[in-house]
Parts: structure tokens; sequence; C-alpha cells
């Protein structure tokens, strides 16, 4: 694959008002994301005790790891940077959300905004970044 077909496939926005969507859904999912990725960090022991509760193992280090899945994605779609890998990382988060806490506990969170978000970042992958997004300002030239 050469570097302009590559970049026009990572760069791949639909027109519209798809991509106004894709734009707000973007931003609106990474503040979520964000949020509760911070949240691993500030609520870290209760964090810790709920995935010790969904059977995980090392409780402790996956709350980190997740919490930084979260925070960094979370930031990424925000400034429309890694926008694909952002959201397929993300959907994983997701997935394995509704498998472990979604399975074990249900609720709302759990069995409603998890996979709300999970159809967002799969719709964000088909859909592109929309306006304004980092990655293609940095890819793009100006001349063209």
């Amino acid at each position: 694959m050469d570097l302009e077909r590559g970049k026009r496939l990572l760069l791949a926005t639909r027109a519209g008002g798809v991509a106004r969507a894709a734009f707000v859904l973007r931003v609106a999912t990474g503040g979520i994301f964000a949020a509760f990725g911070v949240n691993k960090f500030t609520n870290h022991g209760s964090e810790v005790h709920s995935f010790g509760t969904y059977g995980l193992p090392s409780p402790d280090s996956f709350v980190y790891f997740i919490g930084v899945i979260e925070t960094v994605g979370g930031v990424l779609l925000i400034i429309g940077l890694a926008r694909k890998l952002a959201a397929l990382v993300l959907s994983g988060d997701m997935v394995g959300a509704i498998a472990s806490a979604g399975v074990k506990e249900g609720g709302v969170l759990n069995l409603g905004l998890a996979p709300a978000l999970l159809a967002t970042m799969l719709f964000l992958l088909w859909a592109g970044s929309g306006p304004a997004a980092l990655d293609r300002r940095l890819l793009c030239n100006p001349g063209s």
C-alpha cells in the first residue's frame, strides 16, 4: 500500500450530516471515556473493589490499565487524532465491560451506556472523524 492510499484510508470521512454527527459523537463520547478513565485513578480503591467482584485477574493493575486506555482514548477522540485506533481499542474496552460488569451486575451503566458507547465506536469506525480532526490537519498537505 502506498503512502497516499494509506492516508486516504486513515482519513476517510463520510460527507454531510454523517460527518457532522461523527464530529459531535466523537467529542461527546471522548469526554465520557476520558471522565470514566480519570475516575479509575481518582476513585481507585472503589474501582479495584468493583473489578475484583467481576472476577478479573489482578484487579489493581487492571484498573490502571483500563484507566489509561479510557483516558488516552477519550482524549484522542476529542482532538480527533488516531480516531480509528482509539475507536477500535475503546470498542474492545466496551465489549469487556459488557462481558464482565454487564453480566455480573447488569444496570444502566453496564447494559445501557456501555452498549451505546460500543455502537458509537463502531459508527466512528465507519463514518470517520468528521470536521475539525487533528489527524486530518497533520496528514493533509495544505496544497492538496
